[in-house]
């Protein structure tokens, strides 16, 4: 199933979400094949649970953007262990379409998480993998890419969807 993305302005996606428990329920699977779903229909690399409007502490990322399966991952209650070096690049988010900048990041990010089961695993990435994988804990902690902005450029964004919503072209 292919789920609403939720946009800037949703309540949820400004809120820290909740750790996930339980590992063996059929929702939690299903809901993570509903999130690759989501995210290949949307033409992303990644996906946040509360972008789908679901408070939990999972996210789903393929850097190959479908093209790869052995590149999928899921990554659920994670944490960043490392972070080395910088990078800046235009990034994007299927919560504020329309809208890419450049963000600058950590080259390379270490993450301990959970897997599906319930395993605990690491995942080090380079690059957009780095990249993909501190924007999406991101938005487990309520914090969207337009918070690494500048204030100028992130009232300027605010401002236009704002234009936006006013002539109904954002729900």
């Amino acid at each position: 199933m292919v789920y609403k993305i939720v946009k800037l302005g949703h309540p949820v996606l400004e809120q820290v979400a909740q750790p996930v428990t339980n590992f063996d329920s059929r929702e939690l699977h299903q809901l993570i094949e509903d999130m690759f779903e989501t995210m290949y229909a949307h033409k992303g690399v990644g996906l946040a649970a509360p972008q789908v409007n679901v408070s939990q502490r999972l996210t789903v990322i393929d850097t190959s953007a479908g093209e790869d399966p052995a590149q999928r991952l899921i990554i659920i209650n994670p944490e960043i262990k490392s972070l080395e070096g910088t990078q800046t690049g235009e990034e994007g988010c299927l919560s504020i379409p329309g809208f890419r900048e450049e963000v600058k990041r950590a080259m390379k990010a270490t993450v301990l998480a959970r897997d599906a089961k319930g395993e605990e695993i690491e995942i080090t990435g380079d690059e957009l993998l780095a990249r993909a994988l501190q924007h999406e804990i991101d938005h487990l902690n309520g914090i969207l890419f337009l918070q690494h902005l500048s204030a100028l450029k992130r009232d300027l964004i605010r401002r236009k969807i704002r234009k936006l919503q006013k002539a109904g072209e954002w729900d």
